[in-house]
């Protein structure tokens, strides 16, 4: 019987999205077992700041990505919206898992339900920025902290953002007021899929995990990525791409003016290139607002 680790933040969310990379494992390889590692990251321990400032992407995986570097697990399974659009040194992206429903949510009220002034709890700089360009008038507060906590800050009277992928998991999608569209809402790079990671080199372990990569999931997420790479930033700073049936939604914002760009494109053969042309084409256009 041969045992592969994986490593995981120990949230519900996380914990459930592990688990069920571990079953189709263990289910595509029946000679082989799955160990959960559980490690706590920065942003775990700083529930108390948001997250552009104590570093934006990355302070979810980073410790994640050293258990593995070190050698005490074989690999690393992240929520692909908060991996770093440059891949770790000493490792590799070996595997995207089918997406789940990528959308974000409103939880307590639809939009068109919330009262003029309404509160919004949300930590995301990108969230505000795509709610503000379509209700001015809305105030924000911000949310840290696992789901469930997250779910007992509902504000009086308003709503609080979350993935309908984190939802779906944790199977309370009961408590989703409204889904908002795409593109009008553009969720963040990778949002909705499952990343994992292993040891650059260890074809082995590259090999087992095949089994659970998604082509067409990969193809999209690698354009988002490929977008978010070209703007050199990661959630400091309102960015959203989405690719979906054949095109790529983009979005970027400037947080000091509210100003902010959007557009659809065709994806083509090359999805990369394409997102990083959309990618400069929409910071200029920011640029010369």
């Amino acid at each position: 019987m041969t045992v592969v680790r994986l490593a995981t933040r120990s949230s519900a969310q996380a914990t459930a999205q592990a688990q069920a990379v571990a079953d189709a494992l263990m289910a595509a390889h029946p000679g082989v077992a799955v160990e959960l590692v559980f490690v706590e990251t920065l942003g775990d321990q700083r529930t108390d700041v948001p997250l552009h400032s104590i570093g934006g992407q990355g302070v979810f995986v980073k410790e994640v990505q050293r258990a593995v570097l070190d050698g005490h697990a074989d690999l690393a399974v992240h929520s692909a919206k908060d991996l770093p659009s440059v891949t770790a040194d000493g490792l590799q992206l070996a595997a995207f898992c089918a997406r789940r429903d990528a959308r974000d949510a409103l939880v307590g009220r639809a939009l068109a339900d919330l009262p003029e002034g309404a509160t919004v709890a949300t930590g995301s700089v990108r969230r505000r920025a795509q709610l503000q360009a379509v209700r001015p008038d809305l105030s924000f507060v911000e949310l840290r902290g696992n789901i469930h906590t997250r779910l007992s800050k509902l504000p009086e009277g308003g709503s609080l953002v979350m993935a309908v992928a984190a939802m779906e998991i944790l199977g309370i999608t009961d408590r989703i007021a409204q889904a908002l569209p795409v593109p009008e809402f553009v969720p963040a790079p990778g949002q909705g899929c499952v990343a994992i990671e292993c040891r650059e080199g260890d074809d082995a372990t590259a090999a087992l995990l095949a089994a659970v990569d998604h082509a067409p999931t990969r193809a999209a997420v690698e354009a988002e990525r490929a977008f978010l790479a070209e703007l050199g930033t990661g959630c400091s700073l309102p960015v959203a791409a989405h690719a979906v049936d054949g095109v790529l939604h983009g979005f970027l914002a400037d947080p000091a003016s509210g100003r902010h760009v959007a557009d659809t494109v065709a994806v083509g053969a090359d999805g990369r290139t394409v997102a990083a042309a959309l990618a400069r084409d929409l910071r200029d256009r920011l640029g010369a607002g």
